[in-house]
């Protein structure tokens, strides 16, 4: 098999506050394969964020990233990059949809500046040259009446119309890979629709990979090919969309799909995850949802699960999977889906 376009190897990020280490990333491993999308999951504060921000250097100046982290670019290391460093990478080879489209545009200049801008720095074209391309990509991304409207400031666009500008922007100097941070969280769902439609028609045109940071499950049953799913700085469970939809095993993961409402939902029991997650100025020495999980076993408490295997492409970091473990059944909804799986999944294969 051909190599990954990104490897992140045993990723660890600290934050220095005035209360302490914040270990807010905790030896995060994942890798991406060129055309995919890899769906990252998970709670707000799980570090969905802190995790793709270090991929393109934009953690705060109080981060400091472990010097046993790799994030492999090809055979460049970003880990240990210098702020100079990363102007060759920003945008020319990973770039970023952000959240709020309004505070990503630079309200000074005009829409097809700042689409332009980035061909100009990094593909080498002239003012006029990056202009016309600019001109090309509006329409590409679904702006109508290009022409009309690109020397628009972005106060004169809509919600939706700014989110493709930005889009543009990211796919200006045609990066490898794409970080799409929430980028529908701001938008109404009708025009959410619309802008997952751009992203995924645009990664299938340029062979683009995609992470796509999401807590919204429907939006990743849609768009992922591999979903890898986040607690406390860790990831907890990772397989194929099917496999983390249908035949999920971490105890996290059941709580999250639990949660989600689906047409079979009964009145009255959509299910809510108890408590909050750990302060990871403190980070729990065994695994960090045992105090939240209602199938935690005694060593729940006091040793961190490694990843058990289950399948070539599905692994857990769940003690439940541990061979001595005893055997539990999971929530109805989850035995739903696991039922679905063998049904339409296993027979089949």
């Amino acid at each position: 098999m051909p190599a990954p376009v990104l490897q992140v190897k045993n990723l660890s990020v600290s934050f220095q506050t005035y209360a302490g280490v914040v270990k807010a990333i905790r030896g995060v491993d994942f890798d991406l394969k060129k055309g995919e999308t890899l769906a990252i999951v998970g709670e707000s504060g799980s570090g969905k964020s802190v995790t793709t921000k270090t991929l393109l250097g934009l953690n705060a100046q109080n981060a400091t990233v472990s010097e046993e982290s790799q994030i492999l670019l090809g055979e460049e290391n970003l880990a240990g990059y210098e702020e100079s460093d990363w102007d060759q990478v920003r945008g020319a080879k990973i770039a970023m949809v952000f959240q709020d489209p309004m505070t990503s545009l630079d309200p000074t200049m005009t829409i097809g500046k700042q689409i332009a801008e980035p061909m100009e720095k990094h593909l080498g074209m002239s003012e006029k040259e990056a202009f016309a391309a600019a001109l090309a990509l509006m329409k590409d991304v679904g702006i109508p009446d290009a022409e009309k409207h690109i020397n628009d400031y972005p106060h004169q666009w809509s919600g939706g119309m700014r989110q493709r500008a930005v889009i543009a922007i990211a796919l200006a100097a045609e990066p490898d890979v794409l970080i799409a941070d929430e980028p529908t969280t701001a938008l109404d769902v009708t025009i959410q629709a619309q802008i997952i439609n751009v992203i995924k028609a645009q990664q299938k045109k340029r062979d683009m990979s995609v992470i796509f940071i999401t807590h919204d499950l429907g939006v990743v049953a849609d768009v992922a090919d591999r979903v890898a799913v986040m607690y406390a700085g860790k990831i907890v469970e990772k397989g194929t969309v099917n496999e983390i939809f249908y035949n999920p095993k971490h105890p996290y993961t059941w709580g999250l799909l639990s949660s989600m409402p689906t047409t079979s939902t009964a009145l009255g029991s959509l299910h809510a995850i108890p408590g909050t997650p750990p302060d990871l100025l403190y980070p729990p020495k065994g695994d960090a949802f045992a105090n939240r999980n209602a199938y935690a076993l005694d060593i729940d408490h006091e040793k961190q699960p490694p990843f058990f295997k289950v399948s070539d492409t599905h692994e857990a970091a769940t003690w439940l999977l541990d061979e001595r473990a005893p055997k539990v059944e999971p929530p109805v909804e989850i035995q739903k889906r696991q039922a679905f799986w063998q049904e339409n999944f296993v027979k089949e294969g």
